[in-house]
């Protein structure tokens, strides 16, 4: 039996981020992974202003670290496609300079970015990385966590777990109980193409909206050396009630709709395409309980509107490393004492969740998506509140405002 203050199951962005930051503070933890890095994660690649600022926290060199790596392009912005074919591009930072400022995203494959963040957890001797362990039982014993695998060869006590092992952790359904909700969880699909044409000399991702694929929407992020990543989404509870085979929709929209066809003659398929699961952060859950924490997908705190989950994983991840640090110094591993964890999460990701939720409704409204792209294209003052909006939560709040979709449409 391995006994440790701090055990935290999963090494992607949240754990590694957690691990990081309880380092730092001279505190050890034991991190575990079933799998060896490098390793795939599905993903669409993107990592946003709120990724390079988590670097950031952990060490002020990081996000440099990274624009180093040859394995990452420089985002400078989002290309949204409203049904009626609009493009509305919204730059990360308004009138910006490629060739002098400091890029505002990335867009890496997981592979490489989560390999990235673990090459900074072997730096550090305070964390203790087990990899290929494939944790599958968790029971209560003396007032910890005991964790354990199939095998029984691996036997750990904890006085206190952070489950950081993504959207399908065992921990979080069967311990903590969180429950797969269709309204509030997304389907996804990832392929990796090369070849595509027309990709954006900014490295502005693409998100389409194409009428017949509502309220689901197809993206294409470019990748360095030629690759992109391109995928579909859709809420789980629409791809249910509309029996929709994801993977025959997004190769019929590639083969067929005018644009795409175009933009694929010559591109290449490479490797398979893959499926995965999104929980959304669409609604507030508990995340915490006696001894344990759950953090970034295991949590359900992805963006609703986005799909984005990275930036929130290592968010949490930070929280949690906060609270555990808390838990340490005052001997307290009980649900109310940890609850402190939950508010310090909400209180930072709540405002931001919610007005995504409010967002993603917006494709109820397909003729009003077209109405705000097709303004925003030839309204300078309203592409750039727009861009503002993704950096500035109060401007984002006009969404939810009736008196904002009246201007558009009578002004």
């Amino acid at each position: 039996m391995q006994e440790t203050d701090i055990c935290i199951v999963g090494a992607g962005p949240g754990g590694a981020t957690a691990a990081l930051h309880l380092a730092q503070q001279g505190i050890p933890s034991l991190l575990i992974d079933k799998a060896v890095f490098p390793r795939d994660k599905i993903c669409g690649d993107a990592l946003s202003g709120k990724v390079v600022s988590e670097l950031k926290r952990i060490h002020p060199e990081l996000p440099e670290r990274l624009s180093q790596q040859p394995v990452q392009l420089p985002s400078w912005g989002i290309h949204f496609i409203s049904p009626a074919g609009h493009k509305l591009s919204v730059p990360f930072k308004y009138n910006y300079n490629s060739a002098h400022d400091t890029p505002s995203g990335y867009i890496a494959k997981r592979v490489d970015f989560d390999n990235f963040l673990i090459e900074e957890v072997k730096k550090r001797p305070e964390i203790t990385l087990l990899e290929g362990m494939d944790i599958s039982s968790y029971t209560r014993e003396n007032g910890q966590i005991r964790l354990s695998d199939s095998s029984g060869s691996i036997n750990i006590s904890t006085k206190l777990l952070i489950a950081a092992n993504g959207a399908h952790s065992s921990f979080s359904r069967h311990i903590a109980g969180i429950k797969q909700e269709p309204e509030h969880y997304c389907a996804g699909l990832r392929a990796y193409y090369k070849n595509v044409s027309g990709l954006d000399q900014d490295n502005f991702i693409e998100l389409h909206f194409f009428k017949d694929f509502l309220p689901g929407y197809f993206w294409i992020f470019p990748l360095p050396d030629g690759y992109a990543n391109v995928g579909v989404g859709m809420l789980s509870e629409a791809v249910s009630k509309r029996k929709i085979n994801l993977k025959r929709e997004m190769l019929r929209m590639i083969a067929e709709h005018p644009e795409l066809k175009k933009r694929f003659a010559n591109a290449e398929l490479v490797g398979d395409i893959k499926g995965y699961g999104l929980p959304l952060g669409s609604k507030k859950r508990t995340i915490s309980g006696d001894n344990y924490m759950l953090v970034g997908d295991a949590a359900s705190l992805i963006d609703p509107f986005t799909g984005e989950g990275v930036s929130n994983a290592m968010i949490s991840g930070r929280w949690a490393a906060t609270q555990a640090a808390q838990c340490l110094v005052q001997s307290n591993f009980s649900a109310d004492f940890i609850q402190a964890y939950d508010k310090a999460v909400y209180n930072r990701l709540w405002k931001e969740l919610k007005l995504s939720r409010q967002m993603q409704r917006l494709l109820d409204y397909p003729w009003l998506f077209n109405q705000v792209a097709n303004k925003a294209a030839t309204n300078k003052a309203l592409a750039e509140t727009i861009s503002c909006m993704f950096t500035d939560l109060d401007l984002r709040e006009r969404l939810k405002q009736p008196s904002f979709y009246m201007k558009l449409l009578f002004n």
